[in-house]
């Protein structure tokens, strides 16, 4: 389904989750509270590998459209949105305190990390 959105996505979703994977298992051993670092870690993955599907979507879609006058401002209105989503959902977990903002904030640098790796991971395609 992912490979419909965009050819990348699904190699890009994997290397969010091996990211974690290997933040979890480098990490844990090191902290105390290992279910509240468990939690703020993937918590912040998801959202990563929500925006990633989001970004894809808004990619797809605005290719799709002719205008591109009227593109350019969806995209960044759609921009706006996912990012304000991201600022409140980081509040919630701040607010509720049930997990590691710091390691939210990592969860979603996986997003940029996983998109950096793509040329390394795909140079033989």
């Amino acid at each position: 389904m992912l490979r419909r959105i965009n050819e990348a996505l699904p190699g890009l979703v994997f290397g969010i989750v091996l990211y974690g994977v290997v933040l979890q298992l480098a990490g844990v051993w090191f902290v105390e509270d290992k279910l509240y670092y468990s939690i703020g870690l993937w918590y912040g993955i998801i959202i990563a590998v929500g925006m990633a599907v989001n970004l894809a979507t808004v990619i797809f879609d605005s290719v799709a459209m002719g205008d591109s006058k009227h593109a350019n401002r969806i995209i960044i209105a759609k921009s706006l949105l996912r990012y304000a989503v991201v600022v409140i959902l980081f509040f919630i977990l701040g607010y509720f305190d049930f997990g590691s903002l710091l390691m939210a904030f990592l969860g979603v640098l996986g997003l940029k990390i996983s998109a950096y790796l793509q040329p390394l991971l795909h140079k033989n395609k």
